[in-house]
Formats: structure tokens, C-alpha cells, sequence
């Protein structure tokens, strides 16, 4: 029991180590995570009971976001780094610790609970005014559904508090596991209660898989000697720190879930279908962002807050930019894979039961516009995470109300031209593409440069074997379809499935005899050698070398 709680609760001194293991979790999240959406869709189709699931996410999930995430990214690990920090040696700081963390938690708390019961009470109304769209049955059947899932971000917020304190001890491995639980519960309602329930059995799955995530980072945090007790001192410094930090942090956040809300609505109005095949592709989408782009967001968040707190501006320059190079190197695959085997892909997932052909080629067509933008959603994550390592929050909330704006301003347009729901993801990468392009230019006003020659130089040569990938990917397509049986599920799973690892393989191939230095990374990884990438820099505290990459 004690080896398996010293592998859970192991440190991560590299960006580039926790990255990787962040994304092997998050990995295998998002397999589960395409489980769900294959029983889901299979099961209810893309038809008015998962569009009422999907819109009653919508409310919950805003709670969460506002008043969770904005705390965590915003304030509490910068903050709690800076507790950390003091002199007195480690027990005092570990007790700085623990006590802030139980006095974030009692407040987290109550706020939450008080929205959740306030929540459930007006989920009717709420509901109403975003899905414009919705027959009044199915806008009661939404606001139960609603009810049951603001439990949810009581449970998710507590765990996200908690998951905030094992990311500052660098602790990733439990933080990671928690969302294969998450999955887990909903898989579960799926299976398990939905047979018998219907769509309310999978809710109550949300709110197991919820308390579940919970759970297991309490556990964690217990093992590293974390004991909470309630505390509530509304005149902490640290907590007023967090407050102020973290109002344009939530702001920026309610920026963002405001726009799904209107996106919903929009989707709403579109036709019967329309928000299950906007969240089924979007979900496909966030697949390879989470891997790759949070992933390395969340790992680097802890190391550039360091370099911020010692104003060591050149070297947090470079560790961004070998953080750039590996995201876009990953992604840029992920995208050709993406846009050229879209058809096969939502198929192969979710191409079952009641998810029709005509379902499959809405989504397919939303998720080729989705793709467009995956490069600007995989980079948003860090390039934000560098501002609010720097105490600024306020920068990304003001490029993010301007770009919404111009996205919904899109999106009107491309819906009433008749795009549907593939327009609504047009405009989405658009002001995805807009938001990065700004908040780059803005951050390296900030930093003093980004050593953007040496991403471009990255890119070119990414770029170059993207080329090429693309063609091999899709002459093995076309020649795969002309042999394989295109009505079966195993001939669009080895047409889909042959044509990508080729087009990978000619991807990382070309990569590696150009020089790339991402690529040889990744092989040195895969033979488990300890090769940095491309160069490590180090930050000495307190005689412990920790390597930023």
C-alpha cells in the first residue's frame, strides 16, 4: 500500500516529464471519454434527450467555471507558491500551506453550495432563456436534468481546490487520475442507469464520477500530510490576494462559457440535433487539445509562475517557446489526421444505434471546422497561463470579450447563410486564431520576445512534413476505399485507421531525417532515454535543481 501511495504521490521536476505524464492520463481519459459519447450517442442518438443532456450542462458548468477556475489558475497556486516560499523552513511552510489550502476550501464551499441550491431553484428560467429553441417539455425535461448536476460543481470545485495543491507540489499523477474517474461515473450511468432511467440515469452518473474525482484527490492530498479543518477568515491576505486576482480571471472564464451559452442557443434554434452534433464534434475536437495543449499548460503553469516570481524573463522565454515547438509538433499531425479521416473518425466512434448517416456527416463537417483552429486552442492554455504568471489576468479577459464579440458576429452570419452548426464551429476558430494572435503580440510585449525565430524555423519543418503526411494520408484512403467494405465498421476502421499511422509515420519519419529536435525527443523518449529538449534551463532554490523545459 505504501509503494502504491509513494507512485501516486511521486514528484515531477520537469515540464517536459510531467507533460508526459499528464497527456498519458489525459490520454486515456479521453478514450473513456469517447466510450461515453459512443454509448450516449448510440443509445439516445443525436435527438432531444441528449440535446436537453448537453443544454443542462451548460448552467453547472458555468457555476464551476466562474467560480472555481478563475480561483485556482487565477490566485490560489500563485499564491500558494508564495506561502510556499517564505522562510522557515519546510514544516512551517507545509503548515502555511495546509492551513491556507482548508481556509480556500470552507470558502469555496459555501459559495458553492449556495449557488448550487439557488441553481436548482430557478433551473427553469435559466434553462428557458438559453434554449430558445426548446419545446416547453423538453425545457422541464432540461432544468431536472440541471437540478441533478449542480451538485456536480460543489463535488468538482472542492476536488479542483485540492487538485490546485498537488499541482503546486508538483504532484500530477493523482491529479491526473481523477478525471478517468470522472469518466468513469458517467460510463457507469450510461450502462448501468440508463437502461432503466433513461437520460436522468446518466446525470446521476455526472454526479458520481463527480464525487469520484473528489475522493481520490482528498486522498492524495492526505498523503502528503494534508488535514483540513474549517477556517474562514474573510480578512486573510492571501484570500483577498486570490479575490483580486482572480475577478478578471472569472470574468475572462464567464466570457468563454457565456459564449457556449449563446452558442447553444443559436444551436437550438437550428434544428432537432443540432447541440448534441455541436458537442459530439467539439468533444472529438477537445481530444488531442487536451492531450497536448492542456497537458503541457497545466505541467509548465507551476515552473513559469518560478521564473515570473524571480523575474527571469529570458529564461521563461525560452522554456515557452521548447513548450511551443513540442504543442505544435504534436498538433499539427493531429490536425491532417483530423481533416483528412474526419468521416471515418466520427463513424467509427460514434456510428452506432440510433447516430445515423445523415448524424454522421453533420458532425463530420463540424468538426472540420473545428480542426481548422486546433493549433490557436492547443497554445491559448499556456499563453494565458504565462500572463497570470505574471499576476495579469486582466489581458486575456479583455482579447477574449473582443474576440466573442466578433465570433458571435460571425456566427449570426454563417447560421443565417445556412452554414448550421458547422458555421457555429467556423466562427468558434476564428475567434480562437483571433484571441492568440493578440494575446501573443501582447505577451511578448510583456516578456521582451519569444524567440520566435526558432519557432518559426520549428514550423517550417513541421510544416514540410505535414505536406507530405497529407498526401500519403490521403492516397492510402483512397486506395484502401476502392478494397475494404465502406458499409462495414471494420472497413472504415482499417481504412481510417491504415491511412493515419502511415500518414504518422511519414510525418515523423521526415521529421527525423530533417533534424527536427521535437522528433528526436520523442524517440529518445519512447527508448526511455534522458535527452532534453532541445536544452534544459535550470532554477536553483534552496539547493534543488528544478528543470524548466
Amino acid at each position: 500500500m505504501r509503494k502504491w501511495l509513494n507512485f501516486f504521490n511521486a514528484r515531477s521536476n520537469t515540464v517536459v516529464s510531467a507533460a508526459a505524464l499528464l497527456g498519458v492520463m489525459t490520454m486515456t481519459s479521453r478514450l473513456m471519454g469517447v466510450v461515453r459519447d459512443r454509448l450516449l450517442s448510440s443509445t439516445f442518438g443525436a435527438g432531444q434527450e441528449l440535446d436537453a443532456y448537453y443544454a443542462a450542462f451548460r448552467a453547472p458548468d458555468f457555476v464551476y467555471s466562474l467560480f472555481v477556475y478563475g480561483v485556482i489558475t487565477g490566485g490560489f497556486i500563485p499564491v500558494l507558491t508564495a506561502h510556499l516560499a517564505k522562510d522557515g523552513g519546510k514544516v512551517a511552510a507545509d503548515k502555511r500551506a495546509w492551513d491556507f489550502t482548508s481556509l480556500v476550501l470552507s470558502f469555496i464551499g459555501i459559495v458553492l453550495i449556495v449557488l448550487a441550491v439557488l441553481g436548482a431553484i430557478f433551473a427553469r428560467p435559466v434553462v428557458a432563456a438559453f434554449t430558445p429553441g426548446f419545446a416547453p417539455g423538453q425545457v422541464d425535461l432540461t432544468a431536472s436534468l440541471a437540478r441533478l448536476m449542480f451538485l456536480s460543481p460543489v463535488l468538482l470545485g472542492l476536488s479542483g481546490i485540492l487538485g490546485g495543491l498537488l499541482q503546486t507540489f508538483k504532484r500530477f499523477t493523482i491529479f491526473a487520475t481523477a478525471p478517468l474517474l470522472y469518466n468513469a461515473g458517467i460510463i457507469f450511468g450510461a450502462l448501468v442507469l440508463a437502461p432503466s432511467m433513461g437520460i436522468p440515469g446518466v446525470a446521476l452518473g455526472v454526479v458520481l464520477g463527480s464525487f469520484c474525482h473528489c475522493l481520490i484527490q482528498y486522498f492524495g492530498c492526505r498523503a502528503m500530510g494534508f488535514r483540513f479543518r474549517f477556517i474562514f477568515n474573510f480578512r486573510d491576505k492571501g484570500l483577498l490576494t486570490i479575490g483580486r486576482l482572480m475577478v478578471p480571471r472569472t470574468a475572462s472564464m464567464a466570457v468563454n462559457h457565456v459564449n457556449l451559452i449563446i452558442l447553444t442557443a443559436i444551436a437550438s434554434t437550428i434544428g432537432v440535433g443540432s447541440i448534441s452534433v455541436f458537442n459530439l464534434a467539439n468533444n472529438l475536437q477537445s481530444f488531442p487539445i487536451n492531450i497536448l495543449g492542456v497537458s503541457f499548460a497545466v505541467a509548465a503553469f507551476p515552473f513559469i509562475t518560478e521564473l515570473a516570481a524571480r523575474d527571469k524573463r529570458k529564461e521563461l522565454a525560452g522554456s515557452f517557446a521548447k513548450t511551443v515547438r513540442a504543442v505544435l509538433f504534436l498538433i499539427i499531425p493531429a490536425t491532417v489526421a483530423f481533416l483528412l479521416l474526419r468521416a471515418q473518425i466520427v463513424r467509427v466512434i460514434l456510428g452506432a444505434g440510433r447516430f445515423d448517416w445523415a448524424d454522421t456527416i453533420a458532425t463530420a463537417d463540424t468538426l472540420a471546422y473545428f480542426t481548422l483552429s486546433l493549433f490557436a486552442q492547443a497554445l491559448l492554455p499556456l499563453v494565458i497561463r504565462v500572463f497570470l504568471a505574471f499576476q495579469d489576468a486582466a489581458t486575456p479577459l479583455v482579447v477574449g470579450v473582443i474576440a466573442v464579440f466578433i465570433e458571435r458576429l460571425v456566427a449570426w452570419h454563417f447560421v443565417n447563410i445556412g452554414l448550421g452548426t458547422a458555421g457555429l464551429a467556423l466562427a468558434f476558430s476564428a475567434g480562437s486564431v483571433l484571441n492568440l494572435a493578440v494575446l501573443w503580440v501582447l505577451l511578448r510585449v510583456k516578456v521582451g520576445g519569444l524567440e520566435e525565430g526558432g519557432i518559426f524555423r520549428a514550423v517550417a519543418v513541421m510544416s514540410a512534413c505535414a505536406l507530405f503526411m497529407a498526401m500519403a494520408t490521403q492516397g492510402v484512403k483512397i486506395y484502401l476505399g476502392s478494397l475494404v467494405n465502406m458499409r462495414s465498421f471494420l472497413g472504415i476502421f482499417t481504412q481510417g485507421a491504415v491511412a493515419g499511422v502511415f500518414g504518422l509515420a511519414v510525418y515523423f519519419g521526415l521529421a527525423l531525417a530533417l533534424g527536427s529536435q521535437e522528433a528526436k525527443y520523442i524517440v529518445g523518449l519512447l527508448r526511455r532515454r534522458t535527452a532534453p529538449v532541445p536544452a534544459s534551463v535550470e532554477i536553483e532554490q534552496k539547493g534543488a535543481s528544478i528543470e524548466a523545459e
